[in-house]
């Protein structure tokens, strides 16, 4: 069997798949059938079966609708009002003023929801119009919303993280803690910038504002009460070792109910959409996972990851040269590929390399993560551009410009932790060793 012919015929139905508008998860699972069938004679409908049974009833994947039910019972709640009415009175004085509110209320927001899209729209539903009414500059304020959502990915929980700890068999709670430093400094790297650029281009922050006092700033905490009432609950629960992280997943859909309840938005027809939306994207990722694991088990039943581990390994790249090469890769198939996606059918070949490379499994798990970090605001299919779009009505592409400064600050986050990997794997380390 040619090697090289079972490559290009894996990548060009693939490429034909999507090009016409195929379900990612569907176009995988065709891809692998047409494969195994051409070149390989084997029970595909038992492997089928198996394989789906396997992946969708694997304990840690429970975590996963619970989390997003509370992402989406959250979203219609007042907790985006909440979070701009308390954090604006302490950005005030700070270079750069209200436009941290989107970089901090993002991150705080992305403390108590896994998904990225979902962090930027939450956010952005009260953030951008506040923000555009006062006179802040729209380029700026809508890249900053798109690059602070992005750590809904990173920040713990991560919908993303639990799926990438089901396919690489690594500790999901290990991840969880190994995001909570990377995040904090993609946030701190955004709003420094956000301050440098108010200093050098003082136009694009309005030059009326109001001056709260403290008085302002401690009612402004009452406002943050939710929020950091689901923190302490879902994150605390887990780290203080009470919870796993499915348990945390569904301590947390019970906090989302009783803030919905709190703040008079829980009833019948939103708790019904909620439960839609949780399915619907639940489902879409279901279908994803499955077809990738079927298509990652029909590449190596076809030799395809040994082939290329062995071709990438006879290029002699040093462990550097193979994250800056992964680095690219990643980059390069964001503009094609979600980020979940390009994870899921990739993560085959590109772990045992960094493993044989001397690097960290949860360590590859937040450098990946924030990779993919990066598929979310990169055109055409970035997933937190179109969010924007819908809430502003702004053109995509005007949309993909403003991004880009906080897609360059990602990119040396990544390259940063590469070189100096205990940002990512010190808490971690310190918490295996005192546990």
């Amino acid at each position: 069997m040619d090697t090289a012919v079972v490559l290009t015929t894996v990548v060009t139905l693939l490429a034909i798949a999507l090009g016409i508008g195929v379900w990612v998860g569907l176009a995988l699972f065709t891809t692998a059938l047409v494969a195994l069938a051409l070149f390989r004679s084997m029970p595909v409908d038992k492997l089928v079966a198996q394989l789906t049974f396997n992946t969708l009833t694997t304990p840690e994947l429970i975590a996963l609708p619970m989390f997003i039910l509370m992402a989406e019972i959250l979203f219609h709640t007042k907790l985006s009002s909440s979070l701009f009415n308390g954090l604006s009175p302490w950005t005030a004085r700070l270079p750069g003023r209200m436009l941290h509110v989107n970089v901090l209320g993002c991150t705080l927001f992305a403390a108590i929801s896994g998904s990225s899209a979902a962090t930027a729209a939450t956010v952005g539903r009260i953030t951008l119009s506040e923000l555009f009414r006062r006179g802040y500059d729209r380029d700026m304020v809508m890249g900053s919303l798109a690059g602070a959502g992005t750590l809904g990915f990173l920040i713990p929980p991560s919908v993303i993280m639990i799926i990438y700890g089901v396919l690489a068999e690594a500790s999901i709670l290990q991840l969880f803690i190994a995001g909570i430093v990377p995040g904090l400094l993609l946030a701190l790297a955004y709003m420094s910038y956000l301050a440098i650029a108010s200093i050098i281009k003082p136009h694009i922050v309005p030059q009326e504002e109001s001056h709260p006092t403290w008085g302002d700033r401690l009612r402004g905490l009452t406002d943050l009460g939710p929020v950091v009432f689901l923190i302490l609950l879902v994150l605390g629960s887990m780290y203080a070792g009470f919870a796993s992280p499915s348990e945390a997943a569904a301590v947390g859909v019970l906090g989302a109910l009783i803030v919905a309840a709190g703040q008079r938005t829980l009833s019948w027809a939103t708790l019904r959409i909620a439960c839609l939306g949780a399915v619907r994207t639940t489902s879409m990722i279901a279908l994803i996972v499955t077809g990738a694991v079927f298509l990652s088990q029909a590449m190596a039943f076809l030799g395809l990851p040994r082939t290329v581990a062995t071709q990438i390994a006879a290029l002699d790249l040093s462990p550097m040269g193979l994250i800056l090469l992964l680095l690219l890769f990643y980059a390069v198939l964001g503009c094609v590929l979600d980020g979940l996606s390009a994870i899921v059918m990739t993560l085959p070949i590109t772990l045992p390399l960094v493993l044989a490379a001397g690097f960290d499994k949860v360590w590859f798990g937040i450098f990946i993560v924030i990779v993919v970090e990066m598929a979310q605001i990169t055109p055409p299919v970035g997933f937190n551009l179109f969010v924007i779009q819908g809430l502003t009505g702004e053109d995509i592409g005007r949309v993909a410009r403003a991004t880009l400064p906080f897609f360059v600050i990602m990119c040396g986050l990544a390259l940063l932790i590469a070189v100096f990997p205990q940002i990512a794997m010190y808490l971690p380390e310190t918490i295996k060793l005192r546990g």
